[in-house]
């Protein structure tokens, strides 16, 4: 009978160990990203299997962003450069716009590239776009001018981290260093 109850238990924590092991593994990550389909600043389809094989830096912003946006894309290149001449290569660096009205491939062409040669410019439909910011969980929203000027976009900004398999890694606010990004892709490279 003691026996028995020692399998009943061997086997309760085996379960549990299961149970928390698949947790820890997958079941305790947030759900943020998932599969997209958009066009690049070379007005070719782009979709999230692209991305696939090294891991990737994802901003969402706009190209008439007086300061967010540029201070964050800056940071991105910034912590590319701290992982050496080579790291462009072995890393995604991706801008998808959250105002596709404006952001068509060709501004987008003419943008992204000041902030390194590699980075790649997304855009899409109005729904496109909704879709792939709901799956990140980017709030935004157009705001009209007060003096008649062109409107802005107000936006969470927020870089994520994906590993070689387009999963979500990690996060980092515009407030974060270079160095902590940098580290952290260095982990995945």
């Amino acid at each position: 009978m003691k026996a028995l109850l020692g399998v009943w238990i061997a086997a309760l924590v085996v379960a549990a160990g299961w149970i928390g092991w698949d947790a820890w593994q997958g079941g305790s990550r947030p759900a943020i990203g998932g599969p997209f389909a958009l066009v690049d600043q070379n007005g070719k389809p782009f979709t999230s299997d692209d991305l696939k094989g090294k891991p990737t830096l994802i901003y969402f912003g706009f190209t008439y962003c007086p300061d967010v946006c540029p201070t964050s894309l800056l940071l991105m290149e910034t912590a590319l450069e701290q992982l050496g001449p080579d790291a462009a290569k072995k890393v995604n660096m991706v801008f998808i716009t959250v105002d596709p009205e404006r952001d068509t491939p060709e501004l987008l062409k003419g943008y992204v590239p000041n902030f390194g040669p590699t980075f790649i410019g997304l855009t899409g439909t109005p729904q496109q776009i909704a879709d792939v910011a709901r799956a990140y969980r980017v709030y935004y929203q157009k705001v009209p001018s007060k003096d008649g000027g062109p409107y802005l976009m107000d936006h969470s900004s927020i870089i994520y981290l994906l590993d070689r398999n387009g999963r979500f890694v990690t996060h980092f606010t515009h407030d974060a260093k270079a160095e902590a990004i940098a580290a952290a892709v260095g982990r995945l490279i």
